[in-house]
């Protein structure tokens, strides 16, 4: 007797191959659905992880710095090979607008002013540039006939004066009124006014305040343009310096000690001036992924100096405070950037990976178990007819007739069928099969020498046994 697949061949001479070949080949079918299932949810996931996300940007007010910078960053962007981080600019009205949108969960992430209300949800990203106090007096004017006012040389003598503030924001009214609180001077006893930055200097030249006030970058058009208005009839402003900065620093967390270096302004100021800043932060909603800010935070800081010669705000701006105690908090995602802790792809997904083939390893032997219970009953209606072969193979050699051995040949090829059939449908194994044509091999033989016998006995007893099989007798 041969082996396995020589005893399965010799069941039948054509049939049992092609149904052990149709086994194998739908066994292989099965196997390479479920890696290519595999592997398309391994692609579908690596595709969902790191496609490109769009971020919406708040930031105002329109035709700002601010704006310019943002625009600039999304266009930089999207023209990025393999860029994970998309932005799309949101034009508020300024930075509170910004900060109530970052608040109502509109926007992903905003531009806001250090000085002002922050949103509970915000967490920093970046700073994107720091601004200074810078508080002048025209020189006096040279008016015949009329006496000049006193020369106003220090804060304490605004009170009782105009004071003008550029630009529309109630921010730069509140500085202001922080800068004269620390000075002893009631902001109820100073006249505030403010012009539109684009007023500004035509108000100043026609002399509507005593002093004035902006805020903004070291080199602010802005600020440049306004004092550079202010010079009249030879002379030129003077900057109150704010002595006072480390103190209102340490009583107002928003606000930093600063100098305005000589010359920022033209000519102006002849000498180092100290005053207070404060920074534009671009800060990102406390529930947004930290993968997703710490690849915002790693293109921002990889394009900024790219970008300097072109647009020389963006290379003012810098990594976030990653302190405790900072006031605003920065997001773990620009901290893991700036302290050189960023995750991996590996790194982010290794346990979803993980447990991922746990899990379709559980549900392959969950579906293998249920595939097995189905066919249980299969398996147990094989199991008797395996038995009843084993019956008829006595019963074959007790038979007198080559009737009766013709009715068990033609029932033994019935099993055969429905043995073959449950192979197919993988109800049995290869090993059960084997089992079965021993006992079918056993049947064959059995049936071959009855009949041979029978066949040799005398034609009177030959029909008496056939009288006695069929109960004639």
């Amino acid at each position: 007797m041969t082996g396995g697949p020589d005893l399965v061949d010799s069941i039948a001479p054509s049939g049992a191959p092609r149904f052990r070949r149709a086994a194998q080949r739908r066994a292989a079918f099965v196997s390479l659905a479920g890696l290519m299932a595999v592997l398309g949810i391994a692609a579908a996931a690596y595709y969902f992880a790191m496609r490109p996300v769009t971020l919406r940007v708040a930031v105002g007010p329109v035709s700002s710095d601010d704006l310019k910078v943002v625009q600039t960053l999304a266009q930089a962007f999207n023209n990025q090979r393999n860029s994970q981080i998309r932005l799309r600019p949101v034009p508020t009205d300024g930075a509170a607008a910004s900060a109530q949108l970052l608040g109502e969960g509109k926007a992903d992430l905003a531009i806001v002013r250090g000085d002002l209300e922050v949103p509970k949800n915000a967490q920093a990203v970046a700073t994107l540039r720091k601004n200074v106090a810078v508080l002048w007096v025209p020189p006096p004017s040279k008016v015949k006939g009329k006496k000049a006012p006193p020369k106003i040389t220090k804060i304490t003598q605004l009170a009782g004066r105009r004071i003008g503030v550029i630009g529309r924001t109630q921010a730069n009214v509140n500085l202001l009124k922080v800068i004269l609180k620390q000075y002893g001077v009631d902001p109820n006893k100073v006249e505030i006014v403010q012009f539109p930055a684009n007023e500004a200097a035509e108000a100043i030249r026609s002399q509507k305040a005593d002093a004035y006030i902006a805020a903004g970058p070291v080199n602010s058009k802005i600020t440049t343009d306004a004092i550079l208005a202010s010079s009249r009839d030879g002379g030129t402003p003077t900057i109150l310096p704010i002595d006072l900065a480390e103190a209102i620093a340490q009583n107002n967390p928003a606000y930093e000690s600063a100098e305005i270096p000589a010359g920022s302004f033209g000519s102006v100021p002849e000498e180092e001036v100290k005053t207070i800043s404060f920074a534009h932060h671009i800060v990102a909603r406390k529930g947004l992924s930290e993968s997703t800010v710490a690849a915002f935070t790693r293109q921002l800081f990889s394009i900024r100096q790219a970008l300097k010669n072109e647009f020389p705000l963006a290379a003012k701006i810098e990594t976030p405070d990653t302190d405790k105690d900072a006031t605003i908090p920065a997001h773990p995602g620009a901290a893991a950037f700036v302290d050189g802790e960023e995750k991996t792809f590996l790194d982010r997904y290794s346990d979803f990976i993980w447990w991922g083939l746990m899990l379709l390893s559980a549900m392959g032997s969950a579906g293998a178990w249920f595939a097995s219970y189905l066919k249980k009953d299969e398996r147990n209606n094989n199991s008797s007819l395996r038995e009843r072969l084993l019956e008829m193979i006595a019963a074959a050699r007790k038979s007198d007739s080559t009737e009766e051995l013709d009715q068990l040949q033609e029932e033994a090829d019935q099993i055969l069928r429905d043995t073959l059939q449950c192979f197919e449908h993988g109800a049995i194994e290869e090993g059960a099969l084997i089992a079965f044509n021993i006992a079918l091999e056993q049947f064959h033989n059995a049936v071959a020498d009855r009949r041979t016998l029978v066949m040799s006995l005398p034609q009177h007893l030959q029909r008496t046994a056939q009288l006695r099989a069929t109960g004639t007798l």
